[in-house]
């Protein structure tokens, strides 16, 4: 038997004789049941698709690393951080939010900006978008304000009607659908648009002191984005002109960077800031909270194979390591446990084992068994814990930071409810024309929607942010302010 590499085989190894013809009973007959190769083939193709992800469904990656360019261990004792010109391996994934795998690159869609850091004291996940803030601040509501963004039960078509009727029943979106609706809610490619964690996070330092921080990754390409009229002609041409485009720029030596920053802000001030700092739809100002240079983050390496490490890549905000944790952040809270939870349905419980999740550094836990396990299962070593045997243990020194909590458990909101000032500090930074763009941009998503009564409720809202603003979008969509918003404002 031969052992030639370039012989195709089946998935036990045995060489194929044949993968032109299937076993028929004469050249005429019916199939045969003993073509076992057949069988294989068929059975397997069959199971090739795991469930897309519910969201963040059609995106791009690529390998690199991470280069430390300024010191912050008075901040974080996060080894991977620990010293000035230190690198760190990394995987990055791009990705759209709404659409499902087969949609176009170039939609307007808040963009996933999710980094995997293969650190020496296990992974690190830093998932976000290329916006600093989100359409809703309580995980509570995500269910609902994802299905305004997929297909309408009867029709299987976008629904614009229900899209603005829950944006216009949650004023605190308001924010985020000002980026949307802005240029940069079609960035030029991937390379060209910043990336946040969005939330606020916790760091540690050495001695146990915590400070609460905000990450922003800048792109050294610069900003660029895409006119609507290119991006909705390139969607008909090449609906994966962003995946294409930075496969072929890492290709050719055309490396992405962005630079890492940070804003810091000190425990005790967060009870005393201007608005609550936890709250995902509003952003920190960097007059007060200056931005701090951390690092550098470069992509290099495009994958070898794209189901292997770009679907099954798995990312989640609970993948922390010591000197990185958490904050009451609702929206991150609620995330720390579907993001998780999704991977196990979608690609299985061992999620973590496959090469591409798989911490780069020794790990030992006690988990086993389940479907897909790649490794040995944990071999014969011991299998619970604590043991006699001299299986692995806790690390006292690694203990999770404290952080203070109070008060009775109830169904509590956010205590700050203004939704418009941040909305209309962005809207005035704009410049005429790209306020003009913004406006027909939500006129023309606007106009689809069935009920007048929505499209007066979020015209409010615009208003409430900005008269120019609510009343260019009411002129646009031949309304009038309702009468009780200009009296409110």
């Amino acid at each position: 038997m031969s052992n030639n590499k370039n012989h195709l085989t089946t998935s036990w190894g045995a060489p194929v004789g044949d993968n032109q013809n299937s076993q028929t009973a004469g050249a005429h007959g019916p199939t045969l049941l003993q073509d076992v190769h057949l069988l294989e083939k068929l059975a397997h193709f069959n199971r090739e698709r795991v469930p897309e992800r519910v969201v963040h469904a059609k995106g791009a990656g690529a390998h690199g690393y991470f280069e430390v360019t300024n010191d912050v261990t008075q901040y974080t004792k996060a080894a991977f951080l620990s010293e000035v010109g230190k690198r760190t391996p990394l995987f990055a994934r791009f990705s759209t939010v709404a659409g499902e795998l087969g949609s176009s690159d170039t939609v307007r869609d808040p963009r996933g900006f999710a980094v995997k850091f293969y650190t020496e004291e296990g992974n690190y996940d830093l998932v976000g978008n290329n916006t600093p803030v989100f359409f809703i601040r309580d995980a509570i509501k995500f269910p609902d304000f994802i299905h305004t963004q997929k297909r309408d039960p009867q029709t299987h078509l976008k629904n614009p009607t229900a899209v603005w009727d829950f944006w216009s029943l949650s004023p605190e979106s308001l924010h985020q659908v000002t980026i949307l609706m802005s240029d940069r809610g079609i960035p030029a490619t991937f390379r060209h648009m910043n990336g946040y964690g969005s939330h606020t996070y916790q760091w540690v330092n050495a001695e146990g002191e915590g400070v609460w921080v905000k990450f922003h990754f800048k792109t050294e390409q610069g900003i660029k984005n895409m006119d609507v009229d290119l991006a909705a002609k390139v969607a008909g041409e090449n609906p994966d002109f962003h995946t294409e485009e930075l496969f072929n720029a890492i290709e050719n030596g055309d490396f992405p960077s962005w630079k890492l920053c940070v804003q810091i802000m000190p425990f005790e001030e967060a009870s005393i800031y201007r608005f609550d700092p936890f709250d995902v739809t509003k952003v920190w100002s960097q007059k007060d909270y200056p931005l701090i240079e951390v690092g550098r983050m470069v992509l290099n390496r495009n994958p070898e194979n794209y189901f292997a490490e770009v679907e099954q890549a798995t990312f989640s905000p609970g993948t922390l390591v010591p000197g990185i944790d958490v904050s009451p952040d609702k929206m991150l809270q609620g995330r720390l446990f579907a993001y998780a939870d999704a991977h196990r349905y979608r690609v299985g419980a061992n999620h973590n084992a496959l090469p591409i999740n798989a911490p780069k550094c020794p790990f030992s836990t006690y988990q086993r068994d389940g479907f897909m396990r790649p490794d040995n299962n944990g071999g014969k070593s011991v299998y619970y814990e604590p043991n006699s045997f001299g299986g692995p243990a806790e690390a006292p020194e690694h203990k999770r930071p404290s952080m203070p909590v109070s008060g009775v458990a109830d169904s509590v909101a956010y205590d700050n409810d203004d939704h418009y000032t941040q909305a209309g500090d962005l809207y005035r930074l704009l410049s005429p024309a790209e306020r003009t763009r913004l406006v027909n941009n939500i006129v023309g998503a606007m106009k689809p929607v069935t009920k007048d009564e929505i499209k007066l409720r979020q015209i409010g809202h615009f208003y409430k942010a900005d008269p120019e603003y609510g009343t260019r979008i009411a002129e646009g969509l031949g309304l009038e302010v309702p009468k009780e918003v200009i009296r409110q404002a």
